[in-house]
């Protein structure tokens, strides 16, 4: 298998086995008009196997979100062909249009076009809450 190096871009390591494919649409990569991998299963010292995203285009996303998706990822941010800045993504205090409310009261629910805004309101133990109903958002356990 050949996949060629990034000239600049993103890799996004050490996700989870099999959860690349959530990832990608998580972060809206299927409407990128660049080359994107997705390796899958990749023998891994630290995880057993791993997935691994190579995005070959300089992106305007925030990465910390993956913080959320996935806490244990690594991500590389490649610039001329070489990396440029490594860092694991914290969590991010607030989460827009990535989990949806629950509460069929909730203003989201019925108000069409409304951002789903979810705050970060215990760092331990990753929970956020709707910001308009304050609703607890389910886990995203990978």
């Amino acid at each position: 298998m050949k996949i060629d190096a990034i000239t600049d871009g993103i890799v996004i390591d050490h996700i989870k086995a099999g959860h690349s494919m959530e990832l990608y649409y998580d972060l809206g990569l299927d409407t990128l008009d660049c080359s994107v991998a997705i390796i899958k299963n990749v023998p891994s010292s630290k995880m057993g196997k791993k997935d691994i995203i190579k995005v070959n285009a300089a992106l305007d996303i925030d990465l910390h979100i993956l913080g959320y998706l996935d806490p244990d990822i690594t991500v590389n941010i490649i610039r001329g062909g070489e990396r440029v800045e490594k860092f694991h993504p914290e969590l991010p205090e607030e989460i827009v249009n990535v989990i949806h409310c629950k509460n069929p009261r909730c203003i989201t629910s019925v108000e069409p076009g409304i951002q789903h805004i979810f705050k970060l309101t215990d760092r331990e133990k990753r929970i956020y809450r709707c910001a308009y109903c304050e609703s607890k958002a389910k886990s995203k356990d990978r």
